[in-house]
Parts: C-alpha cells; structure tokens; sequence
C-alpha cells in the first residue's frame, strides 16, 4: 500500500519540478524575442485566496496557453497529449485573523477542503490531483489542480464560484490568505501529463 501511493507521490513531485523549470524558461523567453514574438511569460492570476478580501475568486486573466501551441521553441518541449495544470499555494496570514469578516487559520483552511472545497472543483468539471501542507511553512496549503485546456480552466472557475456549496463554506471559513499561482504544461517526457 505504501509503494503505490509512494510512486504516486514522486511522480507527482516530479511533475511540478518539471513544470516550474518549465515556468521559470517561459519567464526568461518572455524577456527576449522568439522568431520576431516574445513568449508571455506565466503570470500568477489573481484570484482565489488572493482576492477574498476584495470579493473575487478565481482566475483574472490567464497567462499564455499552455500545451504545444506555446510559441517558439519552448512549445516544441511541451507534451503533444498534455493538460493545463496549476500550482496553487495559499498562505494563512495570522496576523489578519479576526479582522473584519476574516476568521480562522490554517487549521480552518483544511476544514475548508475536506468539508467540501474538493468536492466543488471536481463538481465544476476541475481536477484535484493533490494537496499538500507544506512542512516548511505550516501556514501554507498547496494543491495541484489539471485542466483539459484554458477554456476548461475558465469554465470550471466560473462554475466553481457560482456553486452555492463554495458561497457557504467560503462563508463559514473566510480564512484571511495570500495566494501564489504558477501555470504548467507537462514537458514531452514527463510521467504526468
């Protein structure tokens, strides 16, 4: 029973390695012209956590496309059967617990996700590959989510913000966070795509 989720587990780390040395060449790209374009670099989309105290959720405007209509040379490295896949890390802030609407820490976010966040994403037609707690930073939640492309990406936030689910637990664990987003495409040789 180990072994299984043990591979499950590398192979899933190895993929967000891969997809951050992947966003990390698509940031440098950006900075000098490709064949007479530049390659947009990843941006992090302001969303989710990010905007709670400011009443938004989900993406803002997505960065380039992922998969292997990436312009230049770096779409040449992506996988030609990939999927779109975000990296999505949401930090507590204690520090702004209590003020205002916001209530709860870590320990809420959690609650968030096993009481039914999960559920509403897979709902709303978004994969949940995994979540993680970071054991550097317990203030930190990371999941990774898989997308079919940018129009799933985009219909499923749009679902997944209008679920009445989501409004009450959003509701019940306004969990006062910052959110950092990286946006991925498997490379041509990865296990996970």
């Amino acid at each position: 029973m180990t072994k299984p989720f043990f591979s499950f587990a590398a192979i899933v780390f190895a993929a967000v390695i891969a997809g951050l040395g992947l966003w990390v060449l698509t940031t440098h790209a950006a900075q000098a012209p490709q064949g007479g374009q530049a390659v947009q670099p990843a941006q992090p989309a302001q969303g989710a956590a990010q905007g709670q105290g400011r009443g938004q959720r989900g993406p803002a405007t997505p960065p380039a496309p992922c998969g292997p209509n990436i312009a230049g040379d770096l779409g040449k490295k992506t996988a030609k059967d990939f999927r779109c896949f975000e990296l999505r890390m949401y930090t507590v802030d204690p520090s702004r617990d209590g003020v205002g609407r916001f209530k709860g820490g870590i320990d809420d976010l959690h609650k968030r996700f096993r009481e039914g966040e999960v559920e509403v994403f897979k709902k709303s037609g978004v994969e949940v590959l995994a979540v993680w707690q970071n054991l550097d930073d317990p203030n930190t939640l990371i999941y990774l989510l898989a997308y079919k492309d940018r129009a799933a990406r985009d219909a499923g936030w749009a679902a997944f913000g209008a679920d009445p689910k989501w409004k009450e637990l959003q509701s019940k664990y306004f969990v006062p966070l910052t959110t950092k987003v990286i946006m991925m495409s498997a490379a041509d040789y990865s296990p996970l795509k």
